[in-house]
């Protein structure tokens, strides 16, 4: 029902293709836009393909101002109210047409979470060639329809989902004839702890809705990112920052420049080593058979018209010569030259016993 490649700005994603890999900054740029610009220069020299802001509004999704959040920020236990920390944070029109232009410069996909229609309806009017629905939003079934009807490609994250959960919001999105998705599988803590990765769930949903599978990894290190690719994984996300000493919530278990940059050369060493699933010698492995296959090679000199026995005949390097399981060819045949011991028997050196 899906398409099983999809256009990304100038790439093209899917299970054949070299993984997408996302700096999501996020809130990490805490408000400020020089920082953030920073940010984006970083992801670029780390190899991402693309980053992600989130365009919120925090009234979108958020009115009580008694719930708190309670997080690690450079090292301190911090607890404060979710309005205050998500409020800072918000990014204006202007900021994300800004930052548009910034990735723009640096030659990378700008995307974003947005959490409204109008929110939807900016990124479309900024030329975001992709639109992502965050694991909170997957159970707000009307602006993921919304996001279909654009016809851009959308991500669905799936964190914290049921499988039932996942399936509304799958049927929704497939009600407006948008055949490009991507499903991104989501461990909603932070950070995640290895035992609650559980990426053979990477395989479960593209089984289980025949779209495009990512990650979207909250773990701490690489390790996640790489094993998600070698499941088949198409888009790697990833929360991306200058240092994990910056204050804010995120900070802590993102990415750091040379973190991203070690997670997009494991990434890409990782996909050359999954390469093909043909059961066939590979290139460099020619000279390896030559080299370390056995032949029929001669256990004593032989002289010119022996009748070959089996006596005649071991099994060593290289394999130039008849392979071991050619043993019972060989055998009866009738020399016609001398075969010195050690030597390769060849066709040469035979004739036919008639």
């Amino acid at each position: 029902m899906f398409k099983k490649n999809i256009k990304i700005g100038r790439k093209t994603i899917g299970r054949s293709q070299p993984a997408y890999i996302v700096a999501e900054i996020g809130i990490n740029h805490n408000g400020d836009m020089e920082l953030a610009k920073k940010i984006i220069a970083a992801a670029k020299v780390a190899g991402a393909d693309a980053v992600k802001f989130q365009n919120y509004q925090t009234e979108d999704f958020l009115s009580d101002r008694n719930l708190t959040y309670h997080y690690v920020s450079a090292g301190v236990e911090m607890e404060e109210p979710q309005y205050d920390m998500f409020k800072r944070c918000e990014l204006t029109q202007a900021d994300m047409i800004e930052m548009a232009a910034c990735c723009r410069q640096h030659d990378l996909d700008f995307h974003s979470t947005p959490t409204s229609k109008q929110g939807i309806d900016m990124l479309c009017e900024l030329g975001s060639p992709v639109l992502k629905n965050g694991s909170d939003y997957l159970v707000n079934l009307e602006l993921i329809q919304h996001m279909g009807k654009t016809g851009l490609p959308v991500v669905l994250s799936t964190g914290m989902a049921t499988l039932a959960e996942i399936d509304d919001a799958v049927r929704f999105f497939a009600e407006t004839g948008n055949r490009q998705l991507v499903l991104l599988h989501c461990t909603s803590s932070y950070p995640a702890h290895p035992d609650d990765i559980n990426l053979r769930r990477i395989n479960s949903l593209r089984h289980a809705f025949g779209a495009l599978v990512g990650f979207s990894d909250h773990s701490e290190g690489v390790i996640a990112a790489v094993a998600a690719v070698a499941s088949g994984a198409c888009w790697i996300e990833k929360h991306f920052t200058l240092t994990k000493d910056l204050p804010g919530p995120d900070h802590r278990f993102s990415a750091d420049p040379a973190e991203m940059a070690e997670l997009v050369r494991a990434v890409r060493d990782a996909e050359a080593m999954i390469g093909s699933a043909a059961i066939i010698p590979c290139p460099t492995e020619n000279v390896s058979r030559q080299n370390f296959r056995l032949s029929c090679v001669a256990a004593q000199n032989i002289d010119k018209g022996t009748i070959i026995s089996r006596d005649d005949i071991i099994f060593q390097r290289p394999g130039t010569g008849y392979p071991p399981k050619m043993v019972d060819f060989l055998i009866g045949m009738k020399t016609n030259k001398q075969i010195n011991q050690g030597e390769v028997i060849k066709k040469w050196h035979l004739q036919e016993v008639s």
